[in-house]
């Protein structure tokens, strides 16, 4: 088949506009990498533009040696499994119910879930309620606030309102009841938008870092994002990071404190790239 000359304009157009993408999306990564293994003094001049310069690991070496950093990466991924965790079952025990047209009062529930999308108590009534709840300073004030994303739950629903109800009335015969047909026949045919749902949880959680902030004070419970934060913005604790010729390599630091941020959810995306393709169009397939 011979493809017109419009065609080929198009696909190079396509093509060069797709590697620029890349590259503005590759760059501010490598650079930050790069920058948090060269010299100090290189980077605070601004030499370092996209290799290293002047290789040295000493802010790897102080970071990773400072207690907090393990004790806030510890909070973050407990904060991050049981957040992921129980976002997925309660969102698939609320969306499979929604997802059956016999439901009673199925269209005034979506239409309450959807109200949501628009409007919120706001942060002090939320802050009111999580302290009269007495979950101040407790894993629970991070993840229960959050449990439930409306969006979510719609996309979860258009999924398995795409089951074959077949299915399901075969696995009622053999036995099952409602629940175990949610446990044993949806959700593991469900696994790419379970793992969409999962990642955007998983990454939007160990992001966080606004709701540790108002609902922590005990410091030995902030997650990585708070000592990111204080590193990078309130500069606490740059004292520390004086080498013995009374140089300091806070920027090294901060850049380097990105990179250790950030690997976890670098290094989990990759193997879950097809499901999350497939689940992410979901809701533009079926509404």
């Amino acid at each position: 088949m011979k493809v017109s000359w419009s065609s080929r304009l198009f696909d190079t157009g396509n093509v060069l506009f797709m590697l620029l993408l890349c590259a503005a999306m590759i760059y501010p990564i490598v650079f930050v990498f790069s920058a948090s293994i060269s010299s100090p003094a290189l980077v605070s001049s601004g030499q370092v533009k996209l290799m290293p310069q002047g290789l040295t690991w000493i802010a790897y070496e102080r970071i990773l040696a400072l207690p907090e950093l393990w004790s806030s990466y510890w909070n973050t991924i407990r904060y991050t499994v049981v957040q992921t965790a129980l976002t997925l079952l309660v969102t698939s025990m609320m969306a499979y119910p929604l997802a059956k047209r016999w439901l009673p009062g199925r269209r005034i529930i979506l239409l309450l879930a959807a109200f949501t999308l628009l409007f919120n108590g706001g942060l002090i009534p939320t802050f009111l309620v999580v302290q009269k709840l007495g979950m101040l300073n407790s894993i629970w004030a991070i993840v229960l606030p959050t449990l439930v994303n409306t969006w979510y739950l719609f996309i979860m629903r258009t999924f398995f309102e795409a089951l074959p109800s077949e299915l399901e009335d075969a696995a009622t015969i053999d036995g099952c009841g409602s629940f175990g047909v949610l446990l044993r026949i949806v959700i593991p045919l469900s696994m790419p938008v379970m793992l969409t749902v999962g990642l955007f949880t998983a990454v939007g959680q160990w992001n966080s870092f606004f709701d540790a902030l108002i609902y922590l004070n005990d410091r030995s419970m902030y997650p990585l994002q708070i000592l990111l934060r204080n590193i990078i913005i309130a500069g606490s604790g740059s004292e520390s990071y004086v080498d013995e010729g009374g140089g300091t390599f806070v920027e090294t630091v901060k850049y380097s404190t990105m990179i250790i941020a950030t690997l976890p959810i670098l290094c989990v995306y990759p193997f879950i790239q097809k499901y999350f393709v497939q689940g992410s169009m979901i809701g533009g397939i079926k509404g």
